[in-house]
């Protein structure tokens, strides 16, 4: 069984996103670097420019996905990522509803009512031997509140967003002890991996 991680891109001041679901600075960085690198998200495909060192990160991220957890909200936002995530694991939903109309039967994805306890356990069993990938603010947050999440990558991104939608503003079991970090420095952002401690 793999790790249950979760990977964000944050600003220096701790946004995980800018006002308005604004992205642009935080993921500037996958456009800033030297090197071509194409990601086949569905029937399509999408070059960025990475550093080597963010090359690396992406490529370890990608191939050791099993499965991606994300909340109700985040995948009504990105619109089931049109039936294919970019690191192109098999989702699971954390919801309280159905799954919308608007999701196709051949989409790889599986909405999950009974908690979060269940949608780890049920994303494991995708992912078999791979990790499990926490793509949600409040997801990862219930995971750690839970003692369920065992890795945190953070792309830091050298930009004061000022406000936004913070990673870990809601802890109810804080302190959380982490190990590390890693670290790993690609162009205009610097990649750190931390364990947290059970």
């Amino acid at each position: 069984m793999g790790k249950v991680s979760t990977g964000f891109s944050m600003s220096l001041d701790g946004f995980v996103a800018g006002p308005n679901e604004d992205f642009q600075h935080l993921f500037a960085w996958m456009m800033g670097g030297d090197t071509d690198y194409t990601v086949k998200i569905g029937d399509r495909e999408q070059t960025l420019k990475l550093s080597a060192a963010s090359i690396e990160m992406y490529d370890n991220a990608i191939n050791t996905a099993g499965a991606l957890v994300a909340g109700r909200r985040l995948y009504e936002l990105t619109h089931g990522w049109g039936g294919h995530h970019p690191i192109t694991a098999p989702v699971v939903v954390v919801t309280h509803r159905l799954a919308p109309e608007w999701v196709q039967e051949e989409w790889p994805v599986t909405f999950v009512t009974d908690g979060i306890e269940s949608a780890i356990e049920q994303a494991q069993k995708i992912a078999g031997d791979k990790n499990v990938v926490i793509a949600s603010t409040t997801i990862v947050q219930q995971c750690l509140d839970a003692g369920l999440l065992d890795e945190i990558h953070i792309d830091l991104v050298p930009v004061l967003l000022g406000e936004g939608v913070r990673l870990f503003e809601h802890l109810k079991v804080a302190p959380v002890q982490l190990d590390g970090p890693h670290v790993s420095i690609g162009k205009g952002v610097t990649h750190l991996t931390y364990n947290v401690k059970k």
